[in-house]
């Protein structure tokens, strides 16, 4: 596939994305005046103003999104505006006397809920978070292990 030269001139495409790295903020919103044909945002990130800057310069030299595909990407965007980030499930209330039952690698735990701490095989620990690292031998977090908050996405270590 061939290339057209840049509007620039004969640079090549990647001997132009090269050179904005090492242009400043005033340069790059230079070159956003011209690629745009208006002022760069006030509060655009210089990340930001690289990429889009970037884009564009790609753009005019290798074509522009179908659009359908812009259509595409405009609909999920708009569906994104509308829903809410998931919220966790704040941990399950548990009082002094509950007892906590977590089976880990074939051994069924039993943890007795106190009013300053819980008990485990006699024991007595500040936390559930410290019951879980004895348990596991591995930093965890108590409520999860013991199923009292949902897991992280993606993990399910059974305690659910």
């Amino acid at each position: 596939m061939k290339r057209k030269p840049s509007r620039s001139g004969t640079r090549s495409l990647t001997d132009e994305l090269a050179e904005l790295r090492g242009l400043d903020p005033t340069a790059l919103k230079q070159r956003w005046r011209l690629l745009y044909r208006t002022e760069a945002p006030v509060h655009i990130g210089q990340a930001l103003l690289l990429g889009a800057v970037a884009y564009r310069l790609q753009e005019r030299v290798l074509g522009a999104l179908r659009s359908s595909t812009r259509r595409l990407l405009e609909r999920a965007a708009e569906d994104n505006v509308d829903r809410r980030s998931p919220t966790e499930v704040p941990a399950a209330k548990v009082t002094p006397g509950t007892v906590l039952i977590r089976e880990w690698h074939g051994t069924s735990h039993h943890v007795t809920v106190l009013a300053d701490g819980v008990l485990l095989r006699g024991a007595r620990y500040r936390s559930l978070s410290e019951v879980a690292r004895k348990i596991t031998g591995t930093r965890w977090s108590g409520p999860r292990f013991f199923g009292l908050r949902a897991p992280a996405k993606g993990s399910d270590h059974g305690t659910r």
